[in-house]
């Protein structure tokens, strides 16, 4: 029998000021039987990273034609694609092909760095992506906040992100390595 993905609730109060974005969402995700808390977290992160009344969860970690979060405009066209880890090169051109900016936000720094050591140089041609890589430590400070029912409030201010729940607060500053239009890498 197959297990079934456990119901994960949250609301999420963004106050980004270097965006000028505020708002409320009551999400509802899916928790998929093979995924972590970790990971589950850094879902919730990316959301409020670029949090947007049309940015949407994707359907999870089996589905390979959708990216793990996007945010499509009224006529259907993809804004923003949002993959998580560390994606195949191929995968990361089709979706730069598809939407007008293309998110990765590493969050294993042990299989990040070489993904990102091998896959610089061709990463580096494609104009609509940015690479994040989350600071060691946290997704083990963002899985302290998981609750099955959560309220979290999120601040972003020259680029320092605060997440905080009723058990902890995280704070951190993500690692840029690319910018949309930017040849420049770390």
């Amino acid at each position: 029998m197959a297990l079934k993905a456990t119901v994960i609730k949250a609301e999420l109060h963004v106050s980004d000021m270097d965006r000028h974005y505020y708002g409320t969402h009551n999400l509802t995700l899916a928790q998929h039987p093979s995924e972590t808390a970790d990971r589950l977290m850094v879902r919730v992160l990316a959301f409020a990273l670029f949090a947007d009344g049309q940015l949407a969860f994707g359907r999870g970690v089996s589905t390979d034609d959708e990216p793990d979060l996007w945010q499509r405009d009224l006529g259907g066209d993809i804004e923003r694609w949002i993959e998580l880890g560390q994606p195949d090169e191929s995968r990361i051109r089709r979706a730069c092909g598809r939407a007008r900016e293309v998110v990765v936000i590493g969050y294993q720094p042990r299989s990040f760095a070489p993904w990102w050591e091998k896959n610089t140089a061709a990463l580096a041609r494609q104009d609509k992506l940015r690479v994040l890589e989350l600071p060691r430590g946290i997704t083990e400070e963002l899985a302290a906040l998981f609750e099955r029912n959560m309220s979290l409030q999120c601040m972003i201010q020259d680029g320092e992100v605060q997440l905080i729940g009723a058990a902890a607060t995280v704070s951190f500053t993500p690692i840029v390595h690319q910018a949309p239009g930017d040849a420049s890498r770390s």
